[in-house]
């Protein structure tokens, strides 16, 4: 599909604010004035701003309300009720422990459930269309939670860092973290590679497959439309690999090694490792959503 910017941005800036609110909530964290102050209004901001990039593509963006009213039926609705929510139970757990210096167990770990939750409702926006193959046939919500989660872990050892705090938890976590993320991505990777046999084809829809191969008579129209630029966005092989190269190397690779190297080196490090984390995320996102194509691409003759 056509991947749209705001959407990109949405998903990776509140999946790593949401990481963060999960690791706070559950008490990983130094209890030092400026790193509580830091990494509160960091998780908070990074949420909040996802949140109101993803109305980018909103034609009407007063209705963006609306999406609130259907948490029985829609993911979206959910995620929204779910974002809100987390967003309040962080905010006062932050405040109570900015401010008074005091954690409130049930409220963080309210805090970090809900935050766990809302990327999870996130990931089953795409995740329960059968339609496309490249989303419902690979392990969508593993991997936004495992993103999640890291880009949260290493936003917290940013802010430790500049703050002069120690680390918020064992580097070796982190390095567990890093490697179940690029797991769980070339794992996307593969079946991803693979989507043509996982989903439809001209054959098993026509019923015709035990004849031989299928192809279209005649295509719908000779020009392009709205359909084949929305949903049969197409990307080309090499630059496919090499944004999936990029992103495993910069989201997961490059913070790994940098985390370990601030062992030695110094903390500092880890705000170098939490902007490749965020450039390697930007390009596999954006690669989520560029190869997700709509199986009514085989209307249009698209295999």
């Amino acid at each position: 599909m056509h991947p749209a910017p705001s959407i990109i941005l949405f998903t990776v800036l509140s999946g790593i604010g949401l990481g963060q609110m999960t690791w706070l909530g559950l008490g990983i964290g130094s209890d030092a004035g400026a790193f509580r102050w830091l990494a509160s209004i960091l998780a908070f901001a990074l949420t909040a701003g996802g949140g109101l990039a993803s109305t980018g593509h909103l034609g009407r963006r007063e209705n963006a309300w609306r999406s609130f009213s259907q948490w029985r039926s829609s993911w979206l609705s959910r995620e929204a009720c779910l974002m809100a929510a987390a967003m309040a139970a962080f905010g006062l757990y932050a405040a109570i422990w900015c401010l008074g210096g005091a954690r409130i167990a049930i409220l963080g770990w309210l805090a970090a459930v809900l935050a766990v939750a809302t990327v999870y409702s996130t990931a089953m926006i795409y995740a329960q269309l059968k339609t496309v193959p490249s989303w419902s046939a690979t392990p969508t919500p593993a991997m936004f939670l495992a993103a999640a989660l890291t880009g949260g872990l290493i936003a917290n050892g940013a802010a430790a860092a500049l703050t002069g705090a120690p680390a918020p938890i064992g580097w070796a976590a982190l390095a567990v973290l890093a490697a179940a993320g690029i797991a769980v991505w070339w794992q996307t990777a593969a079946a991803g590679a693979n989507r043509g046999s996982q989903g439809s084809s001209l054959e098993t829809a026509t019923g015709l497959g035990h004849m031989g191969r299928v192809r279209s008579f005649e295509a719908p129209h000779t020009g392009t439309s709205y359909l084949l630029k929305e949903m049969a966005y197409q990307v080309g092989r090499k630059r496919a690999f090499e944004l999936r190269r990029l992103g495993a190397i910069l989201g997961y690779l490059v913070p790994l090694i940098l985390a370990l190297l601030a062992l030695w080196l110094g903390a500092w490090l880890m705000v170098l490792a939490l902007i490749g984390h965020v450039v390697g995320m930007l390009a596999l996102r954006w690669l989520f959503f560029a190869e997700a194509e709509h199986v009514q691409a085989l209307y249009y003759g698209r295999s």
